[in-house]
């Protein structure tokens, strides 16, 4: 009797399977590193990377994805030869960045964003990538003094739809299948970034979304702070951006986690003439100081400069209560906070800005630890 009810129990099952959400095999996370020219690259550590965002093309005037650095040939070769230590690395190229400009014009009609697709997938074609980073910083944002419209919003769902198709034809045309189609990326913020694009419907045309969880705080700020925290400090105005805010908005519009990347400084940012209560942070400052690579944090400020650790935040911080500078940035200890809140959130793995601040890989090691 009992062995006909189970048998009966696992033919129910069975029937019902189809009414199960369907279950990915668990794949590995991500770990995806943006690299420039100035990168030592043959000394990248292939194997420690899943993939390589090449940054970076631009869009040009007449609405193609170009490279307006002579030496990106090079620098894609010696990428490429990465291969050989890591078969599995995929290598892709990031187009736009910060102050880029003529996306708004290459996303404008059907026939524009026809034309940059091309564009793109002959570059692909011409240096054997693996996918396309579309890192467009912002649509319908004049950012710093680009070209916006209001129709942004709706083109840039319809341009990723164009690259999508692009890539896809061209991944059947050439037998690539599964995890080794061509790929196609974005990066995103959060806040009126999702007030000026649709993000409940592009992610559809992705694989996989690098959100910009840093720069939180800079020479644009009232006071000092966090510039990439996990959560909001409690010395943080109610008003405060964190990785975890950011994150969740993106899970909110219903963007599966998978496709969510959480990006990770490496680098920080420091002030000077600042208050000293609280040891620097979150304090009125008289000048904003400089941008620093983790490597001359780690070589020439934790030395010398008092160390915080901020457990609100899950942040670390520096202060020189002599000089009066304040210095905020990602390190180790911060590194295996985001990967448990990766891990915890089953989400798609991280990517960091920019491997030659880090050349000796201790941010990465931190990484690669937390999420191997």
């Amino acid at each position: 009797m009992r062995r006909a009810a189970f048998s009966l129990l696992l033919l129910l099952f069975a029937g019902c399977r189809s009414f199960l959400p369907d279950v990915a095999p668990e794949r590995k996370f991500r770990i995806i590193g943006y690299v420039r020219g100035v990168a030592d690259i043959q000394a990248v550590g292939a194997k420690k990377l899943t993939h390589i965002n090449y940054a970076f093309a631009q869009v040009s005037p007449e609405g193609a994805m170009v490279f307006n650095n002579a030496d990106a040939p090079s620098h894609l070769a010696r990428l490429q030869a990465l291969k050989a230590k890591n078969p599995d690395l995929k290598i892709l190229v990031s187009v736009g960045g910060w102050g880029a400009d003529h996306f708004s014009d290459a996303a404008l009609t059907e026939e524009s964003r026809a034309k940059f697709a091309r564009s793109a997938v002959e570059m692909l074609e011409r240096y054997s990538l693996d996918g396309i980073d579309l890192d467009w910083e912002y649509p319908g944002d004049p950012g710093p003094g680009i070209k916006f419209r209001a129709e942004d919003k709706q083109n840039f769902t319809l341009l990723l739809k164009a690259f999508r198709e692009h890539l896809d034809a061209l991944s059947d045309q050439r037998g690539r299948k599964g995890f080794d189609r061509f790929t196609l990326t974005i990066a995103s913020s959060a806040n009126r970034y999702f007030e000026r694009t649709e993000m409940d419907r592009l992610h559809r045309y992705l694989d996989w979304i690098n959100v910009m969880t840093y720069d939180f705080a800079g020479s644009w700020s009232k006071t000092t702070g966090h510039h990439t925290p996990l959560r909001r400090s409690g010395a943080a105005p109610p008003d405060a951006a964190a990785t975890d805010t950011f994150i969740m908005q993106h899970l909110r519009a219903g963007i599966p986690p998978r496709k969510i990347v959480v990006g990770v400084a490496f680098y920080g940012r420091s002030w000077r003439g600042v208050v000293g209560e609280n040891n620097g942070l979150y304090q009125p400052f008289e000048a904003y100081d400089l941008d620093l690579p983790y490597s001359r944090i780690a070589a020439e400020y934790l030395p010398s400069f008092q160390r915080h650790w901020d457990y609100g935040a899950k942040a670390p911080f520096l202060w020189d209560p002599a000089s009066r500078r304040f210095v905020t940035y990602d390190d180790p200890r911060s590194l295996r906070e985001k990967t448990k809140f990766i891990r915890y959130h089953r989400l798609g793995g991280a990517m960091y800005w920019e491997h030659s601040h880090d050349p000796a890989e201790v941010l990465l090691d931190a990484l690669v630890a937390g999420l191997r």
